[in-house]
């Protein structure tokens, strides 16, 4: 039935060769099993998301790995429009860092704010690279309690699998976690990486990659609480 198809935008630059790109159309499917839905994914592409692309079919919103994206523009006009209209949105990898900036430039006024991977001598480069590379590393993290994100998974420690090189600048972490953005996902080393959005619906981002579990034949939680969050707000939230 229409009314049980469920469309999310996947924010990002497709490419076969992508270890993410490969499971997120499983881990969609996955959830979609889980939730007897049909639930679609569309790949857009970051470069063909203008100022006037509309965006208002889709239910949820992830903003996938691969970054530097082809056009960091298009990416952050998605992230917004998803923070902004309420829609249910999940970030992972280049999709956490994308999600961070949205906010530091959008909400706390930081135009001056930069990804360092493109511009590694901004003055404000809130993206840098971490001190240690999480390559292909797989780590605990320790989730704050009651958080979306503890909640799908139910436990507050988790282990999951990174393709990252860039993070939070510590220089700034404090500052950018001052109003709504909150950190609910800490590794062993107290480095931030999980952040939720207070005062939205679902807006959930992570600088690991949970949708990896999909390739093992796991549905990822993050990837089931994103659709099942997409039919809540279709059901009580906006408005078509």
């Amino acid at each position: 039935m229409e009314n049980r198809v469920i469309r999310i935008a996947l924010i990002g630059d497709y490419d076969p060769q992508v270890t993410a790109h490969q499971a997120i159309p499983v881990a969609l499917r996955l959830a979609a099993e889980h939730c007897d839905l049909d639930v679609k994914g569309q790949w857009l592409a970051t470069d063909s998301i203008e100022t006037q692309t509309s965006l208002d079919e889709f239910d949820g919103f992830w903003c996938v790995p691969a970054s530097p994206y082809r056009s960091m523009d298009g990416a952050l006009r998605a992230i917004r429009f998803a923070r902004e209209q309420q829609r249910p949105f999940l970030g992972t990898c280049g999709g956490f860092q994308h999600a961070v900036l949205e906010y530091a430039r959008n909400v706390l006024g930081w135009s001056d704010a930069e990804h360092g991977e493109t511009s590694p001598d901004a003055t404000r480069a809130l993206l840098t690279p971490l001190t240690c590379s999480l390559v292909e590393a797989v780590d605990s993290i320790h989730l704050l309690e009651g958080s979306l994100i503890a909640k799908a998974y139910e436990t507050s420690e988790i282990h999951e699998g990174y393709r990252c090189r860039y993070g939070v600048n510590p220089e700034f972490e404090q500052a950018l976690l001052k109003q709504a953005l909150h950190a609910v996902g800490h590794d062993a080393e107290q480095g931030l990486r999980a952040v939720e959005l207070n005062g939205h619906p679902f807006f959930v981002a992570t600088l690991f990659q949970p949708e990896r579990a999909a390739l093992k034949g796991t549905l990822p939680p993050l990837v089931r609480a994103l659709v099942e969050a997409c039919v809540e707000q279709r059901n009580y939230g906006f408005s078509r």
